[in-house]
C-alpha cells in the first residue's frame, strides 16, 4: 500500500494517506487565549481546510477523537460541534479529558477520513 505524507516535518506529518484513508494529525488551536468556543471553531476550521486540500469535506470524516483539557468544556465544545457537523454524515466520535501539550490549549482533535474519488 502506497503512503503519501502531506506537510511532513521532523517529528510528524500533518496528514498520512494510506490507500483510501487519510489520517490527520492532532489539530490544535493557534490562539490559546480563546475560550472553548473559539478554540473549537478554530480546530474545526483547520479540519475543513485539510479536507478541502484532500478534495473532500467533513462528510468524508470516518472518525474523530476529541481531547479536552477540562471536561467542564464538554457542553461548550458540543455546541460548536453540533452547529458544524454534517447531520447526514456524522463520523464516529469519542471525547476524553487529558492533559494537553501546552498551557491554555483546551481542545485537540484527531480525525480519520475517506479520500474522495
Amino acid at each position: 500500500m502506497k503512503l503519501e505524507r502531506l506537510n511532513p516535518g521532523a517529528r510528524m506529518s500533518q496528514v498520512v494517506c494510506a490507500g483510501e484513508l487519510a489520517f490527520l494529525a492532532g489539530q490544535v488551536p493557534n490562539d490559546l487565549g480563546g475560550d472553548i468556543t473559539a478554540q473549537t471553531q478554530e480546530v474545526l476550521a483547520k479540519i475543513d481546510g485539510i479536507m478541502e486540500q484532500l478534495g473532500g469535506s467533513k462528510a468524508d470524516l470516518i472518525s474523530v477523537q476529541i481531547w479536552l483539557a477540562d471536561m467542564e468544556d464538554f457542553s461548550g465544545m458540543n455546541a460548536v460541534w453540533d452547529a458544524w457537523v454534517d447531520p447526514e454524515n456524522p463520523p464516529a466520535r469519542a471525547t476524553g479529558g487529558v492533559a494537553l501539550a501546552r498551557a491554555g490549549m483546551r481542545v485537540e482533535m484527531i480525525a480519520v477520513a475517506r479520500l474522495p474519488g
